[in-house]
């Protein structure tokens, strides 16, 4: 089993590159909560989810986000290969549909998981764990990518699809389309009580404004893993120099468009334009029908950035070398390319657990 303090650089052999060495110890706050996610959810010992479940199940994970390193590096980690039962054959199903068409699970699947005997807890958790393996699986490409890795050009990834469905589980109006409105979110499976909070998971609340949210609270059943997470976005989209504000909101975007996630198209969507005054271009993207060219229409600059990051988003990612070379052409700092890498990666992770454990309404 690898042994590193910094298992995604060690993977990626990442100190092939001094500019990206230097790239991340610029962002050291990112690479610290990535890092700390990975323990909060891999060194754990919980009986209801035990930890060679997890190794297994991130090791398939892996596989399916053609991460074959980190896939192996999941398997050494399993001290006994977990008996096939029900519960892991349930886990394991959910896992591939979100592995690969995220946008089509449904309450029913929730439900399908906790007759198999996953408590609501342990669903956060095992959605967690889906989710960031997915997201560690694209910043393995990505860091890869930008060590001097050169995989063949690939064809441009499409909008996908979304749920048409009118109407929320809840009975609530259904958004038809990707807006820039704002929406609400409805939970699938209950959300914690803040009457069950302790003192450090009401003040963890506070602190990131989170109180009144049922879908933190919701991940607050795994507290540890919500902190190192909110952590990891504010260390990825809020921080001074390399890639614009704007243009890490785009990326945010055009991964929700890869994964329909109207949801978290509509929150980055709208900071994008509000941020960059470009409203007709972010609308003009959020407007692919399933199946088109994300970057039809846009000016050069941002065409390339979301190519690239629709490459990075799909499953598996296939961003290739000249997607990165025109970045590179275009000005784009290796700092600027690592903010475009990990703003687009986190949403592989965002993107699943909302559209794991519930759904957006219009208010």
């Amino acid at each position: 089993m690898t042994d590193s303090n910094d298992l995604l650089a060690t993977l990626a052999q990442a100190e092939r590159s001094a500019e990206l060495t230097q790239a991340r110890i610029t962002r050291q706050g990112a690479s610290d909560a990535i890092q700390a996610s990975y323990h909060a959810l891999f060194d754990a010992e919980e009986e209801d989810f035990p930890a060679d479940e997890r190794a297994l199940l991130a090791q398939r994970i892996s596989e399916w986000h053609g991460a074959s390193a980190l896939a192996a590096h999941y398997a050494a980690r399993q001290q006994r290969r977990p008996a096939t039962t029900p519960r892991l054959s349930a886990a394991l199903d959910h896992a591939e549909r979100l592995a690969f068409k995220p946008a089509e699970a449904a309450p029913e699947h929730l439900q399908a998981l906790q007759q198999a005997g996953w408590s609501p807890a342990a669903i956060v958790t095992l959605s967690q764990l889906i989710a960031f393996v997915s997201f560690q699986s694209r910043l393995l490409y990505g860091y890869r990518l930008l060590a001097g890795d050169a995989p063949p050009a690939a064809e441009p990834v499409p909008a996908a699809s979304w749920r048409r469905a009118p109407l929320t589980h809840g009975g609530r109006p259904a958004p038809p389309a990707f807006t820039r409105q704002e929406l609400g979110w409805e939970p699938w499976i209950a959300a914690k009580p803040l009457a069950e909070f302790d003192a450090a998971g009401l003040a963890l609340l506070a602190r990131f404004g989170h109180t009144d949210s049922d879908y933190f609270r919701l991940l607050a059943r795994n507290h540890p893993l919500l902190e190192q997470r909110t952590l990891a976005d504010r260390a990825i989209f809020y921080t001074s120099g390399g890639l614009a504000r704007q243009d890490r909101e785009l990326a945010a975007t055009v991964a929700s468009k890869v994964n329909g996630c109207i949801y978290c198209a509509s929150v980055h969507a709208r900071k994008a334009a509000q941020l960059s005054k470009r409203e007709e271009e972010v609308q003009r993207l959020l407007d692919v029908a399933p199946g088109g060219v994300l970057s039809a229409g846009q000016q050069e600059a941002w065409s390339a950035q979301i190519e690239f990051a629709a490459a990075l988003s799909a499953t598996p990612p296939r961003a290739d070398a000249e997607q990165l070379a025109t970045l590179r052409r275009q000005g784009l700092s290796e700092l600027a390319l690592l903010d475009l890498v990990q703003s687009t990666a986190f949403f592989a992770w965002a993107n699943r657990l909302m559209l794991t454990l519930g759904e957006p309404f219009e208010p």
